[in-house]
């Protein structure tokens, strides 16, 4: 994980400043100030960077290659997000969506960016 400026990380209702090795969980939700940013590298070796102002949520992660137990659900409000798929996605594209306010981005083993005003 990667943080500079104003970054939080917030789960059940506690705020906490983002640094480097703050874990994320089903459910945790990330925003960066507007100076901010952050990178986070999730257990299947996804990699998502924030900008400034941006906001998301961790919908679901499940990572058992073994039981084929795969899925990424995130949710981002707005901001921006520059996304390199990691396992998941390549063993099971399907299993990985990105949802903005207007639209579900379906991810198939890539590398994208998103901006949601």
């Amino acid at each position: 994980m990667k943080v500079q400026g104003e970054a939080t990380v917030s789960i059940a209702g506690t705020t906490q400043s983002a640094t480097i090795g703050t874990p994320l969980y089903v459910g945790s939700v990330v925003k960066t100030g507007p100076a901010g940013s952050m990178g986070v590298t999730l257990k299947d070796n996804t990699v998502m960077s924030f900008g400034p102002n941006s906001e998301l949520t961790l919908d679901e992660f499940l990572f058992d290659p073994a039981q084929d137990d795969l899925k990424l659900t995130a949710k981002i409000t707005h901001g921006t997000l520059d996304y390199i798929s990691g396992t998941i996605a390549k063993l099971k594209p399907e299993a990985v969506q990105i949802n903005t306010p207007t639209g579900t981005i379906g991810v198939r083993g890539t590398h994208f960016l998103v901006k949601v005003d």
